[in-house]
């Protein structure tokens, strides 16, 4: 059957890691930004990433940060991948000691020009929904008709405004290899909710039997 991996964002506690990775996520995130509300410091981004199990994966969110700083981090909390939402060159990406995922803000007029230039050198694309004032975490969704338009050349991870409501149906229209959720499965800003995280997963897991019965291919 075709699987859709689940990556939870804006992980900030212990007991939220512990929910997430219950509840079936692939890869959990923490946002190593200082505008965002999700905020959490490396020492507690550590006591977390050392207790989970094997085969989680440990993304940290950076946005234009000195990447010597990045890679003291991705050292110091065991991180697997290394997402990026800044205006981070390809030469930038391949100084990451990790696998690079590369945010892009997608709107109309948006095409595949942007994404070329990184094609070799990340592991995936990150489509998120384009704000003038913010570089993520919008809570708003796209048109993801416009994923065709941008033609990504790798995996592509689905961002911006997913919840348990519309996460089957944008897994229906866009068939990525990843979905990532953060204020669509919390009660406030940095705390999950356990029945909307179970949803979340629930409402993936019945997209991925419907696109399999279908024999539907997934991109990248």
């Amino acid at each position: 059957m075709f699987r859709t991996r689940i990556k939870v964002c804006g992980i900030t506690c212990q007991e939220d890691a512990r929910a997430a990775v219950a509840s079936g996520a692939d890869a959990l995130g923490f946002i190593f930004v200082e505008q965002s509300p999700r905020l959490v410091e490396p020492d507690r981004v550590r006591s977390i990433t050392v207790a989970l199990p094997p085969f989680v994966d440990r993304v940290g969110v950076f946005l234009d940060e000195e990447i010597d700083v990045v890679k003291e981090i991705v050292h110091y909390c065991h991180l697997t991948v290394v997402q990026l939402h800044g205006a981070e060159s390809p030469e930038y990406c391949r100084k990451i000691p990790c696998q690079v995922v590369k945010s892009f803000s997608i709107r109309t007029g948006s095409d595949n020009e942007e994404l070329a230039p990184y094609a070799d050198t990340v592991s995936g694309f990150l489509l998120d929904t384009y704000h003038k004032d913010m570089a993520g975490g919008t809570g708003r969704t796209f048109d993801w008709k416009l994923v065709e338009q941008v033609r990504p050349s790798g995996p592509v991870i689905l961002a911006g405004g997913l919840t348990p409501e519309n996460v089957g149906e944008a897994i229906r229209q866009v068939k990525p290899f990843a979905v990532d959720v953060n204020s669509g499965v919390e009660y406030q800003p940095g705390r999950k909710d356990l029945d909307k995280l179970k949803s979340f997963v629930r409402e993936v897991r019945k997209a991925d039997e419907l696109a399999s019965k279908a024999g539907t291919p997934f991109l990248g």
